[in-house]
């Protein structure tokens, strides 16, 4: 098929990747508004977070596997097998009798919902030139978009109407129709035909390993529960020697996992970087906004959704402005290179300025610093893409899925340890109260007496400055990687 012949069919077939993106990603939102409902049906509320947890893990270690599978055996079959996969996790979790069986049926459903959004990312660098994927890489970034505010809103929706199961018997349906629409795909010879591949099993038990050590003792650090950090400075240790094993094992290794090339180019590790720093800063922001809308500001929790949703408005006009511009000049790092320093500086004035803001005003400013971030989403895929080349696209695609696991995992626990070490200097009674009113939600401060509720409120407004300060620090990391990322343009 000749390159022009490859595009218009992938082109045709771009609904269903959409789609496929759309389903794993939705698959991460929909089921936290359902949190509440499963641990009122199965009990301990405490152990409810292995549900998001263990999904993060399993997709996290898909990522490499699948961009391995898809670059020998072909992008378009390795997808249908991550589809089977992703359903069989979906039906594991409607018949799930227990907690423990749910979050097995959990790890299943991540699995092929990792496996998807890093077959789904590769697709497109398979099948178009590299100026014309930033433009659709966008479009990628709106379905994630939608997503994020699709997915609460739907979760919380269907658990409450026809309860928490509802939720992945919906995800079913949408799989099958994936499947359906990823039979349109383009046959692509893959980039290693003919090859034979031997496995990396022992670089694969390192590495899951590794994932689940860093990823849960980084869940169990960002509570900050004094109980819990022996756990987690243990699991931080096992994680960092699992990872020095790892790389021992990945230099010998005749058909590495991780190929460690990849990691020794500067244009691919930096991009990463931009990309670890940027998610850990949104993802970081969005687990703390809510509560800090609906505390120090008094927002109800529908005009708080509003400005989240300004924030989303914001995420994919950047991304498609990047997309576009990319597409024009060639030039990719260029556009995060410059708006990521504004939104550092805008996230930094925030800090002094957003408690007695106007809402109308700090509306706009969140859209636009949400615009800066999503310059940087399609780049960082279509900058490590061209620099890995067609024989290693399914490695770089994972790499990217793998730094933005990590970075939200990383970056959440910064951003909540600078802001409960900015609430324990207020005061020792504090914390306590912050914890409470995170788990219960902003109406244990109407439980409080009013002396209290002021005094909480007074000391929240001036440890919540370390949350936009902190947010503001990890964006000017993402700037300072992406001006030094070598290749510019692609």
């Amino acid at each position: 098929m000749t390159p022009d012949a490859l595009r218009d069919a992938f082109l045709r077939a771009f609904p269903g990747v959409s789609l496929v993106i759309f389903l794993a990603a939705v698959d991460q939102t929909i089921v936290a508004t359902a949190l509440p409902a499963i641990a009122a049906e199965m009990g301990g509320i405490e152990r409810t977070s292995w549900i998001l947890v263990a999904y993060l893990v399993a997709a996290t270690c898909a990522a490499p596997i699948f961009g391995q599978l898809g670059d020998v055996f072909g992008r378009r079959r390795v997808t249908f097998l991550a589809l089977g996969i992703f359903a069989a996790g979906c039906l594991g979790c409607v018949v799930a009798p227990n907690l423990p069986a749910l979050v097995a049926a959990r790890i299943i459903q991540g699995f092929g919902g990792g496996a998807l959004l890093t077959l789904a990312q590769a697709l497109i660098g398979e099948a178009l030139p590299a100026r014309e994927r930033g433009r659709y890489q966008a479009r990628i970034a709106g379905s994630y978009a939608f997503a994020s505010a699709f997915g609460p809103v739907a979760g919380g929706y269907l658990s409450q109407t026809l309860g928490w199961r509802s939720i992945f018997v919906m995800l079913l349906p949408l799989a099958a129709l994936c499947a359906v629409l990823a039979r349109r795909l383009p046959y692509v010879a893959p980039a290693r035909l003919g090859v034979r591949m031997r496995f990396d099993w022992l670089g694969l038990a390192l590495f899951v390993v590794m994932v689940a050590a860093a990823l849960i003792g980084l869940d169990r650090a960002r509570r900050l529960d004094p109980a819990l950090l022996p756990l987690a400075a243990g699991l931080g240790v096992l994680a960092l020697g699992a990872g020095t094993l790892l790389l021992r094992v990945e230099r010998a290794a005749p058909d590495p996992l991780l190929p460690l090339g990849l990691f020794a180019d500067p244009s691919i590790w930096r991009t990463y970087a931009v990309s670890a720093c940027v998610v850990g800063a949104q993802v970081g922001m969005i687990s703390f906004l809510p509560v800090w809308f609906q505390t120090v500001r008094g927002l109800e929790p529908g005009p708080s959704g509003l400005m989240l949703l300004a924030m989303s408005a914001g995420g994919v006009s950047g991304a498609f402005f990047a997309g576009r511009m990319a597409a024009k000049t060639g030039f990719a790092m260029r556009w995060p290179s410059i708006f990521l320093p504004i939104g550092s500086a805008i996230w930094a004035a925030l800090a002094v300025f957003a408690p007695g803001m106007p809402l109308v005003p700090l509306a706009l400013l969140l859209a636009m610093v949400a615009f800066c971030t999503g310059t940087s989403f399609p780049m960082v895929q279509v900058t490590a893409q061209s620099a890995a080349g067609r024989e290693r696209l399914g490695s770089a695609s994972a790499g990217v899925a793998f730094s933005r696991n990590i970075g939200a995992a990383t970056g959440t626990a910064l951003v909540a340890a600078a802001v409960f070490a900015a609430l324990t200097l207020t005061g020792p009674a504090t914390t306590p109260a912050f914890q409470r009113l995170v788990a219960e939600g902003a109406g244990f401060i109407d439980t409080l007496a009013p002396e209290a509720a002021a005094v909480l409120r007074a000391d929240l407004v001036e440890a919540f400055r370390m949350l936009f300060a902190s947010v503001a620090a990890l964006m000017a990391g993402g700037a300072f990687f992406a001006w030094r990322v070598p290749l510019r343009r692609v």
